[in-house]
């Protein structure tokens, strides 16, 4: 089954409980203003099938806590993404979180088809306007929802207010030398690496959407 993804990135330590897998699909259709992952909006890149994917990941699985999809929109690409996380459950028993830009109430058909593939759902489209003093949300009318028991037991730690020591941002570098981060950054976060780097004398581009005032 063809899938379009972005990239995938093991481990991944701010997006949920322990070492996890990282999936991010690419291709979304909500785009957020202010968003950081914008280069993962364009649909129709990274053209490649659920069973390459998933042969990626096999490795990581046997040493990771958790799997993390994020986009982009997961479900934006909702066959695909069923496909994915069967392969997931079918060869591990690690938790599963996705992230979402719809509201839960627009996913109920989708997830009763992926009944027991989702351990916890995080929707709702980011607001740069609204508040952001949550734990694992980019704003503060983002929902966590655990949709099973493992859910429930694995993000109880998760449905808080932010502390000073929650670790915000991974730093990864690829094999060319393109240093990325992933994580879910405090507001502006992006905007302050720009402009930290330029003052040093180096030049730096986000992948952050811009903001329109409203």
């Amino acid at each position: 089954m063809r899938l379009d993804l972005s990239r995938l990135h093991f481990p991944i330590t701010t997006l949920g409980p322990g070492r996890r897998v990282g999936v991010w699909f690419q291709g979304c259709s909500i785009r957020c203003e202010g968003c950081i992952s914008a280069d993962t909006w364009a649909a129709g890149r990274g053209e490649t099938t659920v069973d390459e994917v998933f042969a990626s990941m096999s490795a990581w699985l046997v040493e990771a806590d958790g799997v993390t999809v994020s986009g982009g929109e997961p479900f934006d690409q909702p066959e695909g993404l069923t496909a994915l996380l069967r392969r997931v459950r079918s060869a591990s028993d690690v938790d599963v979180l996705v992230f979402s830009g719809y509201p839960i109430e627009r996913l109920r058909d989708a997830l009763s088809c992926m009944a027991g593939l989702i351990d916890v759902l995080i929707s709702d489209p980011y607001d740069a306007a609204a508040p952001q003093t949550l734990r694992l949300r980019g704003s503060d009318n983002q929902r966590l929802h655990p949709l099973t028991t493992l859910g429930r037991a694995r993000f109880s730690d998760y449905d808080r207010q932010l502390q000073p020591t929650d670790h915000a941002l991974d730093v990864m570098f690829d094999d060319d030398g393109t240093a990325w981060l992933a994580g879910i950054p405090r507001k502006d976060d992006m905007r302050r690496l720009e402009k930290t780097l330029a003052a040093a004398g180096h030049e730096a581009k986000t992948s952050q959407a811009p903001r329109w005032s409203r």
